[in-house]
C-alpha cells in the first residue's frame, strides 16, 4: 500500500484496512522523506517554534493562538511531505496554503483549531482541578531555577514526589493523547476530503481506532528509536570519557531532528488509511 503523491478531491472517502506494521513503515518512511529535504524540514520547524514563542508571549490571547494553530500546522507539514514526495522543496508558505482554499474549507479548517483550542482549555483547566494546582507551582518553580534565582530545590523535588502532581501528570498524558487522536487526520479530511469539521472529526476518530493497532506500532517504533539514540549517544559519552553534561549538546539537535521527523510522517499515516476517490483535482500546494 503506497501513499499518492498527488491526492485528488474526492467525491467520496473509503476507509481502508491498515496492518499493523504498517506503522513501523510510517516511521522509516518520515525518516526517507525527512533527509530528501533535511534543511526544508529543519527550517519549518524552526519556523513553527519560533512563531509558537512569539504567539505564547502576547497576552491573554497568546495560549488559545498556541493551541489554536496545531491542527493549521500538523497539516502544513502534510502539505510539506506531499511536496517532498513530488521532488519539490517545502517553503513557509505551506502553512498559508490551507487558508487559501474555499470558504467553506477555509471555515471547516478554523473551527477545526477553535475546537482543538477549547479540548485543550478544558484538558488543563480539568486536570489542575486534580492535582490542586501542583503543576502551576512545578512550573513556576523551574521558571525560577532557569532563571537563575534558586538552583535545584527542594520543593521542586517534594513536588516531583507527589502523588496528586502525578495523577495530574498522568491525566494530562491521557486527555491530551485522546483529544490529539480524536484530531489527528480531521484537517487532511477538511483539506483533501472537502468535510466540514463535525464529519471530519467523526470519520479521523473511527480511521484511528480501526487502525490502532498501527497506531500502536507506529508509537511504539518511534519511542524505541528515541530510546535507541539516547543510550547511543551516553555509550559515545562514555567510551570517548566525556562526561554526561555533554549529552545535552548532542541530544537536544537530536531531539529536534526526530520531532520534524514526526511531523514529515503524519502524511503517511492520512494517505494510508484513506482512499479517497477522485472527482476534480486539487491545486498543488505552493512551494
Amino acid at each position: 500500500m503506497t501513499p499518492t503523491t498527488a491526492l485528488l478531491a474526492p467525491k467520496d472517502i473509503r476507509l481502508r484496512d491498515v496492518p499493523a506494521l504498517r506503522g513501523a513503515i510510517w516511521v522509516r518512511q518520515g525518516f526517507s522523506v525527512f533527509f530528501a529535504r533535511p534543511v526544508a524540514f529543519s527550517c519549518l520547524l524552526g519556523l513553527f517554534l519560533i512563531a509558537l514563542l512569539g504567539m505564547a508571549m502576547l497576552p491573554w490571547v497568546g495560549p488559545p493562538l498556541v493551541l489554536g494553530s496545531l491542527p493549521l500546522v500538523t497539516l502544513g507539514f502534510m502539505l510539506a511531505t506531499q511536496l517532498a514526495l513530488r521532488g519539490q522543496s517545502p517553503g513557509p508558505s505551506v502553512f498559508l496554503v490551507p487558508l487559501r482554499v474555499d470558504r467553506g474549507r477555509t471555515v471547516a479548517l478554523l473551527k477545526l483549531c477553535l475546537l482543538y483550542a477549547l479540548g485543550s482549555a478544558v484538558i488543563m483547566l480539568l486536570c489542575h482541578w486534580i492535582d490542586g494546582g501542583q503543576m502551576a507551582a512545578l512550573a513556576a518553580d523551574s521558571a525560577q531555577a532557569a532563571s537563575g534565582e534558586q538552583a535545584e530545590t527542594q520543593a521542586a523535588q517534594a513536588l516531583l514526589g507527589n502523588a496528586r502532581l502525578q495523577q495530574g501528570m498522568l491525566w494530562r498524558l491521557v486527555l491530551g493523547s485522546v483529544l490529539s487522536l480524536v484530531f489527528w487526520h480531521a484537517p487532511g479530511l477538511v483539506y483533501w476530503g472537502g468535510q466540514d469539521a463535525a464529519k471530519s472529526l467523526f470519520f479521523s476518530t473511527v480511521a484511528v481506532w480501526r487502525t490502532k493497532t498501527a497506531f500502536l506500532v507506529y508509537a511504539l517504533v518511534g519511542v524505541a528509536v528515541l530510546m535507541g539514540f539516547g543510550l547511543l549517544v551516553g555509550l559515545v559519552l562514555a567510551l570517548l570519557g566525556q562526561p554526561p553534561q555533554w549529552a545535552g549538546v548532542v541530544v537536544m539537535p537530536g531531539m529536534l531532528t526526530f520531532a520534524s521527523v514526526f511531523y514529515a510522517s503524519l502524511f503517511f499515516t492520512f494517505a494510508d488509511s484513506f482512499e479517497l476517490l477522485p472527482r476534480e483535482p486539487l491545486e498543488p500546494a505552493a512551494a
